[in-house]
C-alpha cells in the first residue's frame, strides 16, 4: 500500500493564491461535510470564507444545525466563516424575468407579434434550466469578490460536471448567436429604407454575456485560483464515478486538486472476534484502497476514518477538519 505524498495541508500551502475550492463526487460520499470542515479550517487560518451550496438539494443547514438558506450567515461561531444555501427558486424566477426581457427585445426587433410568455415557459421547462440559474448565482458570488476563500459544496458529480462546464458551452453558444445576430442585422439594414442605426439591446446583452463567460472561464481554469476535490468512499461505484469525471474535468481545463477518501474503517479498532460483517467490510475496503492508490496515487490528499458518530454540528466539523488537514 502506498502513502500520501502531498497532503491537503501541503496542497494549500503550495497554492497560496487559492480562492475557489469545490468538493464533488457521487451522492452520499460526504461532499457537504468535507466542504463544511474545509471552510471552518480556512476561517481558522484567518481567511474570510464563504461556504456555499450549489446543490439544489441543500443539506448545509442540517449539517450546521442552523438556518443559512437564502442569505449568508456566520456559522459555528467562527467570525470569519459564513454559510449560504442558494435560494434556487429565487434564482429561477430572476432568470425567467431576464429571459422574458431578452425574448421581448428579440420579438420587437424581428417585428413578431407573438407574446414572449409562450417562449419563456417553453425555455424554462428544460430540466437544465435550474442548473443554469444556479451557475449564474455561483458566478455572481465569485465576481462580487467579497471573500478571500469560496468553498462550494456541489451537486453530485454529473450535475457538477454540467454546472462547471457551462462556461465553455455558453461561450460556444454565444459565439454562434453573435454570428447569427450580425447576419440578421446586416440583412435588416440592407432591406431597410432608412439609414438610421437602431440600438440592438440583444446584441449588447450577448456581448456582455460573452465577456461574463470569458471571465468565468479564466477563474474556473486558473490552477492558482481554483481546485476541484473529489470525495470518494473505498467502494467500487464512487471510485468508478470519480475516475470517469476526473478525466472530464481535465478535458475542460478545470484544475483537479486531488482525491479525499472518506469512511475508512480503522483496522486497529477491529478485534479478532468482531462480527463477520465488519471483518468483511474491512477486507473489501482494503481491496478498494489498493485500487485507489493504483488509480489516483499521488493525487490522494487525505484519508478520513469512519467516525463513531455522524458528522453534524460545529464540534464534529472541527474534528473532521483536524483529520482532513493533518
Amino acid at each position: 500500500m502506498s502513502g500520501i505524498t502531498i497532503s491537503m495541508a501541503d496542497y494549500i500551502k503550495n497554492h497560496p493564491k487559492l480562492k475557489f475550492v469545490f468538493f464533488g463526487g457521487k451522492g452520499g460520499v460526504g461532499k457537504t461535510i468535507m466542504a463544511g470542515a474545509s471552510a471552518l479550517w480556512f476561517a481558522r487560518q484567518g481567511k474570510k470564507t464563504l461556504l456555499a451550496s450549489t446543490n439544489p438539494v441543500h443539506s448545509l443547514s442540517n449539517l450546521l444545525n442552523q438556518d443559512v438558506f437564502g442569505k449568508p450567515a456566520i456559522i459555528c461561531d467562527e467570525k470569519l466563516c459564513w454559510g449560504f444555501e442558494i435560494d434556487t427558486k429565487e434564482s429561477i424566477e430572476r432568470s425567467k424575468q431576464e429571459i422574458r426581457e431578452k425574448i421581448a427585445w428579440f420579438l420587437k426587433f424581428a417585428d413578431i407579434t407573438i407574446k414572449a410568455e409562450e417562449f419563456v415557459e417553453s425555455a424554462t421547462m428544460n430540466p437544465a434550466f435550474e442548473e443554469s440559474a444556479m451557475f449564474e448565482n455561483m458566478l455572481d458570488l465569485m465576481f462580487k469578490d467579497e471573500y478571500e476563500i469560496y468553498v462550494f459544496d456541489t451537486a453530485p458529480t454529473a450535475n457538477a460536471r454540467r454546472l462547471l462546464g457551462m462556461s465553455k458551452v455558453y461561450a460556444l453558444w454565444v459565439d454562434k448567436m453573435l454570428k447569427s445576430r450580425e447576419e440578421a442585422k446586416v440583412l435588416r439594414k440592407a432591406l431597410s429604407y432608412t439609414k438610421k442605426e437602431e440600438k440592438d439591446p440583444l446584441m449588447d446583452y450577448l456581448l456582455g454575456f460573452k465577456d461574463r463567460m470569458g471571465h468565468a472561464k479564466v477563474l474556473l481554469t486558473d490552477p492558482a485560483l481554483t481546485s476541484f476535490f473529489f470525495v470518494t468512499l473505498p467502494e467500487a461505484l464512487p471510485i468508478a464515478v470519480i475516475t470517469r469525471f476526473i478525466q472530464w474535468f481535465h478535458d475542460f481545463g478545470i484544475p483537479v486538486g486531488g482525491v479525499i477518501v472518506n469512511g475508512l474503517i480503522q483496522k486497529e479498532t477491529v478485534k479478532a472476534d468482531a462480527p463477520e460483517f465488519v471483518r468483511n467490510r474491512v477486507k473489501m475496503q482494503d481491496e478498494h484502497m489498493e485500487e485507489i492508490w493504483q488509480k489516483f496515487g499521488d493525487g490522494v490528499r487525505s484519508i478520513i476514518p469512519l467516525f463513531e458518530t455522524e458528522v453534524q454540528g460545529p464540534a464534529m466539523l472541527r474534528k473532521l477538519a483536524d483529520k482532513l488537514f493533518v
